[in-house]
C-alpha cells in the first residue's frame, strides 16, 4: 500500500468497484473484455467537474447503500443514477463538483430509479496499479482494480496528484444524459441475423419491441426476456442441435447474443468468445446506457442503426463530454 491521500470505505453497499475508462481495450485475443465503467459518460462527466482526465479511476457504486470517508482533502463529483447524497449529512447535488475536507464522509442512499448504478470521482483519481494499462477491476478473473474485487469496508483507496481544480462546476443540465424506465438503446444488426440465422420476421420483433430487463443481470450480461424466434434454419448443424448455436467464435463488445430463446446483452465484463448467434450490436456511443438499466422494472428497445448514424452519435457523444459542457456551479 503507497502513502499518500486516501480514501476510507466505510460501505461498498451491493457492489463498489473501481473502474476507468475505457477499460482494456483490444484484449479480446488474449482472453479479456475491456471492463471499465458500464456508464462511462457519467464517469467520464465526473472527471472533467473534478479536473482529471477523463480516462482517470473513479468508483463505480452500484445502486447505492454506501459511505466512505475522505482523509485528505479533495474534490469530488457524483454523477449518475439518482439518489440522496450527503457529506456530513450536508447535501450534495449530482453533476456539480464541490471540495471535500479531509475527514469528511460521504454517504450515498439506495437510489429509487430511474438508472442504477451511479459513479464518484476524486481529484488526482483512484491511483492502484494499473493492469495491462487500466485500473478497472475484473472480478471474475480477479485482476485489476483494488486487489481484484469489489472494495470492502476498511479498504483505503491511495489517490493520485491533484491538478488544478479551480472553482465548483456543473454539468451542463442540456448535456446530462435522460435516465428512464423506457430505455431506447441505438444498435446495429448482426454479425448473424438474416438471411443465414435469423428471418426477417426474427428482426422485425427484435428491433420492434420492448424487452423485459432480467433480475438476473450483471456486468457480465443484461439478460432480457425469452423469447421464442422462428430462425432461419432447423439446427445448428456441426454446431449443435438448436439454430441459435454455431462454432465458437468472438463476441463484440455489446453484443446482443441469443443463446436459445434467451437474449443476453454482453457488459464489460462478458465472454469474449462462445458458440451462439449475435442478432444485433450496440453501438459505443449508446454503452453507457447498458449500465444504468435497472434488473428489475425497466424495458429496453433496440433502434436501428446505420454505420453514419454510429458515427455522428459518437462524434456527438464526444461533444458532450468538453469542456463546452461545463457551468460554474
Amino acid at each position: 500500500m503507497r502513502g499518500g491521500a486516501t480514501i476510507e470505505i466505510l460501505k461498498p453497499g451491493v457492489q463498489a468497484t473501481v473502474q476507468d475508462y475505457p477499460g482494456r481495450p483490444g484484449m479480446l485475443r488474449q482472453g479479456f473484455f475491456p471492463s471499465g465503467a458500464m456508464d462511462f459518460l457519467a464517469l467520464r462527466a465526473g472527471n472533467l467537474l473534478v479536473g482529471n482526465p477523463q480516462s482517470a479511476a473513479g468508483l463505480e457504486v452500484t445502486l447505492g447503500g454506501f459511505s466512505a470517508r475522505f482523509e485528505t482533502d479533495a474534490t469530488m463529483a457524483i454523477c449518475g443514477a439518482p439518489a440522496e447524497t450527503t457529506l456530513d449529512g450536508e447535501p450534495v447535488a449530482l453533476w456539480e463538483s464541490r471540495r471535500a475536507p479531509a475527514g469528511s464522509e460521504l454517504t450515498i442512499a439506495i437510489s429509487p430509479g430511474p438508472g442504477f448504478r451511479c459513479y464518484i470521482a476524486v481529484s488526482g483519481g483512484i491511483d492502484v496499479p494499473q493492469l495491462f494499462g487500466s485500473r478497472a477491476t475484473y472480478t471474475m478473473g480477479g485482476l485489476g482494480g483494488f486487489e481484484g474485487r469489489a472494495l470492502r469496508a476498511g479498504d483505503r483507496l491511495p489517490l493520485g496528484p491533484a491538478g488544478e481544480n479551480g472553482q465548483p462546476r456543473r454539468f451542463n443540465e442540456t448535456a446530462r444524459p435522460h435516465y428512464d424506465r423506457e430505455w431506447e438503446v441505438e444498435a446495429m444488426r448482426g454479425p448473424q441475423a438474416t438471411p443465414d440465422f435469423l428471418t426477417d420476421a426474427d428482426m422485425q420483433q427484435f428491433f420492434g419491441r420492448s424487452w423485459k430487463v432480467d433480475r438476473n443481470s450483471d456486468r457480465t450480461g443484461v439478460r432480457l426476456e425469452s423469447h421464442r424466434f422462428e430462425y432461419a434454419r432447423d439446427t445448428g448443424g456441426v454446431a449443435g442441435g438448436h439454430p441459435s448455436n454455431i462454432l465458437d467464435n468472438p463476441y463484440p463488445v455489446g453484443a446482443i447474443n441469443i443463446n436459445g430463446d434467451l437474449p443476453v446483452l454482453l457488459g464489460p465484463d462478458g465472454p469474449t468468445a462462445g458458440g451462439f448467434i449475435v442478432a444485433a450490436t450496440v453501438v459505443h456511443a449508446a454503452l453507457w446506457k447498458v449500465g444504468q438499466l435497472r434488473p428489475v422494472g425497466d424495458h429496453v428497445r433496440f433502434r436501428e442503426v446505420t454505420i453514419e448514424e454510429a458515427a455522428a452519435a459518437e462524434q456527438e457523444l464526444e461533444t458532450r463530454l468538453s469542456e463546452n459542457s461545463l457551468e460554474p456551479a
